[in-house]
């Protein structure tokens, strides 16, 4: 199964990424290098990742979360993941991006969080 990557504008600096499909060694960079474009072009201040009908990640995708993380820790903005698959929830929670990262239960709650809603 191969990766969809669906971007949504929320407000003039919020961009939300909607993953569908397998992240890993085989689709990794093609995330990497969409998001962090799309984060440079436009400035985004607040970047949510829905991973919602995401089915696999591997380490590969742990490493994609981190580098966009850094990339808005570095823009001085926020990253917030949602809506987050049980078997991706126990990888995230085992690789301690849990403890940096905020997790929100869905989509509406990290808009909500961020001001929109």
């Amino acid at each position: 199964m191969s990766l969809q990557v669906h971007f949504e504008w929320k407000e003039k600096y919020i961009l939300v990424v909607r993953l569908s499909g397998e992240l890993d060694h085989h689709t990794a960079d093609q995330v990497r290098e969409q998001v962090s474009q799309a984060i440079e072009e436009k400035q985004v201040r607040h970047l949510i990742l829905n991973l919602e009908n995401l089915s696999f990640m591997d380490s590969s995708g742990l490493g994609v979360i981190l580098g966009r993380y850094k990339q808005m820790k570095q823009a001085n903005g926020e990253m917030i993941i949602c809506s987050v698959p049980p078997s991706i929830e126990r990888l995230l929670d085992m690789s301690g991006l849990y403890k940096i990262i905020r997790i929100d239960p869905s989509e509406e709650q990290a808009l909500h969080r961020l001001g929109v809603a």
